[in-house]
């Protein structure tokens, strides 16, 4: 795995104190700046990783969590690439949301990894993925806890 698009629910792991998976991510971003693996994130995880981390700053009590929340997108960018969407990313990114019914994001992450040659990767299996695990593997769908640094 030496590419691979991260949905918002792995940099919102970074971000969180305490969260199990924070040294994980910690490790992928900084093998990203030492060239040994390619991160990119959709143009649609940038917005989504926004308002996430937004709230998630504003929950924790920052006096400007928007201003916050972009620094970590200006962050991230440096680490990871930006995917803008294109038509085929937009037409398989609906042909998933049709057939498996899961998050448009989430969409979007896989639509992106397939358009590029990726991994994509997730935090977590989400309640609403498991009746597709299997298709979603597929897809090349990995998480957290099966990738070793």
């Amino acid at each position: 795995m030496k590419r691979l698009v991260l949905d918002t629910s792995v940099i919102v792991e970074y971000i969180v104190d305490g969260r199990p998976y924070r040294t994980k991510v910690a490790k992928l971003f900084e093998k990203a700046e030492k060239g040994e693996l390619e991160l990119f994130i959709s143009a649609v995880t940038v917005s989504e990783t926004l308002y996430v981390a937004s709230r998630i700053y504003r929950k924790a009590g920052t006096s400007d969590p928007n201003s916050d929340a972009m620094d970590l997108l200006d962050w991230v960018s440096r680490r990871a690439r930006i995917v803008y969407v294109n038509e085929d990313i937009a037409l398989i990114a609906g042909e998933l949301k049709k057939k498996l019914r899961i998050a448009l994001a989430d969409c979007y992450v896989i639509a992106t990894a397939k358009a590029i040659n990726a991994v994509p990767l997730f935090r977590s299996e989400e309640k609403e993925m498991e009746p597709f695990i299997e298709e979603l593997r597929r897809y090349g769908v990995r998480f957290l806890n099966e990738i070793t640094l």
